[in-house]
């Protein structure tokens, strides 16, 4: 006997019905024999049993959204992997790690971790059209903490990510100015003199500004100083901007992503033709793209690159799957991840080029600065400790050239070599200036800022930058979010608007921590140890659960059936071997890197006018290790609840089922066929896919331990199933 009680013969469609409901309404309405069709439903210990299960959509669930165009989804993953990073972190680590050299371990492996890990966040989600929980749930309930884990990641980020969106905001709203607030040091009048305040004179007027005026930063992290009013302001309009965009859903934010992900290419464009006009800009590219090719044997640097690689794309994020999981089942997702990593990759080089012709401007700027300065020690020592006979004639004092300035400071070295360190000359070269090597906010509110404000019509080009940074800050923020929101509302069917307005909320409570006086030590404290181990292991996990859970063999066969063509054999090995193997190794380079470095923080001291680095206090490094904890303890924590049975696999809707879908002919009962059915693990409609939204089946009550009725959104209720169709690979998806 087959293991159906009624073996239904079927004549099957070339274009499948994706759920219950449009199957009967391919069916006359008087084929009562379609509206009940039986079910095999293992249990977990695997014993058939059988269950009716007939068709009842589920009025009051919303249909599954879907983008509006393929270019709007583009954009949308654009927005979410071009980010800040590619601004201020990319260009850093090109000049730090060998210039245009670094391209090359860069490009590398790109495509052995980052295409490969972009391509399969995206056939999943698309796949299983269901947030980061419900799809690692469904591949594997023993796995289903992997998308907990992104979503506590998620939320650590989205806490202080958009405080950066409010430093941008800040320094936006202070641009409208001529001259720019932090064009030169600020005075300080008392009844008999004027004079610079000490700890900008010390300094610069826009390290003085960006520390004083902007933060009004602490010394230490342990003096919290109270809340900084400015920057509450500004982070409460950056969570309203992302409350009003995310808060349809792709709906709302779809139609943002028009511009935030496309107006920072008309910045960055628009930077580099203006810098390319300026004096000393083509000396930064020069710099920037010199290859050094001696330093691309360090392991040190492919290790930044597969940082930079890894983090650049927002893999194990959650907000690749949730923005794929919006998709047609047929969209051809291997496309879109080479093309959005390669607008990735270019983008980065394009922001390098903007930085570095900006930073070669600076560099002839303050040499010449350092060029008039030492000049005139040069005039003061000649009476004393130089000779007149040792300047060349042709110099004139008034208007020294750096290359005149050089022969100087040759001759006099040769001649006074004992005492030339006492003379306090210093040698100003732009590759001197170049190589001070800044990233981060030290890029954008210090070493940007200040080019800026000697370019023509400055106010105008501060404001087109900060609007730029904000636009790249909510870009990667609407990805964020969502991949916070989507999983939450698939798996516990909450309202939209309500989940996003709480969750913004939540995180502006939490984030006046980041905006108090030390706040810019907790957001450094969170960059660094929030995000780069949590997210490493979650990816690892999720390239294990595909390749070697779920099987690499059917994921082929699944992604055949929804792209039309099967993948390259490429990614067959990378995914299998050669991935996982390079993150291994990845996360124990970042381990022996974490334990080897204290946990410690740059602190800006007032007094000194300069940075200093500091440990971290006894709780400072406790909350450092209880962010990593916190982020990855979802894994170990389902998986034991699992294991132990504690969350049984049957409960909660985790039975398998699978059905045949087509068209009823006639029922018979054919003895000796056996079911070729594949045994699929089912879900919840509140966790797993659903192949047509809006449409649900579920199960009634029938013996067999079963003891409760089940609705659509109820707890038992039967997961959506995939087809095993004889023109179609088998999908355990």
């Amino acid at each position: 006997m087959p293991k159906n009680s009624k073996a239904v013969k079927r004549e099957l469609d070339d274009d499948v019905t994706e759920s219950v409901k449009d199957l009967l309404s391919n069916e006359d309405a008087c084929d009562d024999s379609f509206k009940k069709s039986s079910l095999i439903v293992n249990n977990h210990e695997g014993e058939g049993k059988e269950c009716d299960v007939e068709e009842g959509g589920s009025d009051g669930e919303e249909e599954r959204p879907a983008w509006n165009s393929k270019l709007q989804y583009i954009l949308a993953q654009v927005g979410f992997s071009v980010g800040l990073g590619n601004v201020w972190r990319f260009p850093y680590l090109c000049q730090k790690n060998g210039g245009g050299a670094y391209l090359v371990p860069y490009l590398i492996l790109l495509v052995l971790i980052g295409i490969p890990l972009f391509f399969l966040e995206l056939a999943v989600g698309q796949r299983i059209r269901r947030g980061s929980i419900g799809v690692w749930n469904y591949i594997s309930p023993r796995l289903g903490g992997i998308g907990f884990a992104s979503c506590v990641v998620c939320f650590f980020v989205a806490l202080y990510y958009n405080v950066i969106i409010g430093w941008s905001l800040f320094y936006f709203s202070q641009s409208f100015q001529q001259p720019l607030p932090w064009h030169e040091c600020p005075l300080i009048k008392n009844k008999t003199s004027t004079y610079v305040v000490p700890e900008c004179e010390k300094s610069s007027a826009t390290t003085y500004y960006w520390y004083r005026e902007a933060l009004n930063i602490s010394d230490t992290i342990a003096d919290g100083g109270g809340l900084n009013w400015k920057m509450t302001v500004c982070l409460l309009v950056a969570w309203s901007m992302v409350c009003l965009a995310m808060i349809k859903g792709i709906q709302s934010s779809g139609k943002v992503m028009y511009f935030s992900s496309l107006f920072p290419y008309v910045v960055l464009i628009c930077f580099l033709v203006r810098a390319l006009l300026l004096k000393g800009s083509v000396d930064g590219i020069r710099h920037m793209f010199t290859p050094k090719l001696e330093i691309m044997l360090e392991a040190k640097v492919w290790r930044e690159a597969a940082t930079q690689v890894f983090f650049a794309l927002g893999l194990g994020f959650g907000g690749v799957i949730a923005f794929s999981s919006y998709n047609k089942r047929d969209n051809n997702c291997h496309f879109d991840a080479v093309l959005v990593s390669f607008i990735n990759f270019f983008t980065s080089v394009l922001a390098t080029l903007v930085v570095f012709a900006v930073l070669g401007f600076k560099a002839n700027i303050m040499n010449a600065k350092c060029v008039a300065l030492n000049t005139k020690k040069i005039v003061a020592l000649l009476e004393t400790n130089i000779s007149h006979e040792l300047i060349p004639h042709h110099i004139n004092f008034s208007s020294v050239t750096t290359e005149d300035y050089q022969k100087m400071t040759d001759i006099i070295k040769g001649v006074t070599e004992v005492d030339y360190p006492s003379l306090g000359l210093e040698s100003c070269t732009i590759e001197d200036e170049l190589n001070k090597a800044v990233q981060g906010t030290g890029l954008a509110f210090i070493a940007f800022t200040e080019a800026m404000t000697h370019f023509p019509a400055s106010p105008f080009w501060s404001v087109m930058f900060f609007l730029m940074l904000v636009n790249l800050g909510l870009g990667s923020m609407f990805g964020t979010i969502e991949g916070i929101l989507t999983p939450l509302i698939d798996t516990f069917k909450v309202r939209k608007e309500f989940l996003t307005v709480g969750c913004c909320l939540l995180a502006f409570s939490i984030g006046l921590l980041f905006v108090q006086r030390s706040g810019n030590y907790f957001v450094a404290m969170f960059d660094d140890y929030s995000a780069t181990l949590p997210l490493l292991i979650v990816v690892i996990l999720e390239n294990v659960a595909i390749a070697w859970v779920y099987g690499t063999d059917k994921f082929f066969e699944d992604l055949k059936d929804m792209l039309g063509f099967t993948p390259f054999r490429f990614y067959y090995y990378m995914w299998k071997y050669i991935t996982p193997i390079l993150l291994m190794v990845l996360l124990g380079s970042s381990l022996i890197q974490l334990v080897m470095t204290p946990p410690s923080y740059s602190a800006w001291i007032q007094e000194l006018a300069s940075e200093q680095t500091l440990i971290f206090p006894p709780w400072g490094i406790a909350t450092c290790i209880s962010l990593v904890v916190t982020a990855i303890l979802p894994v170990p924590v389902v998986f034991a609840l699992r294991y132990f049975n504690i969350i049984d696999d049957n409960a909660g809707g985790l039975s398998t089922v699978s059905y045949k879908k087509g068209r009823i002919i006639k029922e018979i009962s054919r003895p000796g066929e056996d079911d070729d059915t594949s045994l699929i693990r089912g879900k919840a409609p509140s966790e797993a896919p659903s192949p047509t939204p809006g449409n649900s089946i579920y199960r009634k009550q029938s013996g067999g331990g079963l003891d409760a009725d089940t609705a659509p959104n109820g707890r038992y209720g039967i997961g959506y199933l995939m087809a095993d169709m004889p023109d179609m690979p088998e999908s355990d998806l």
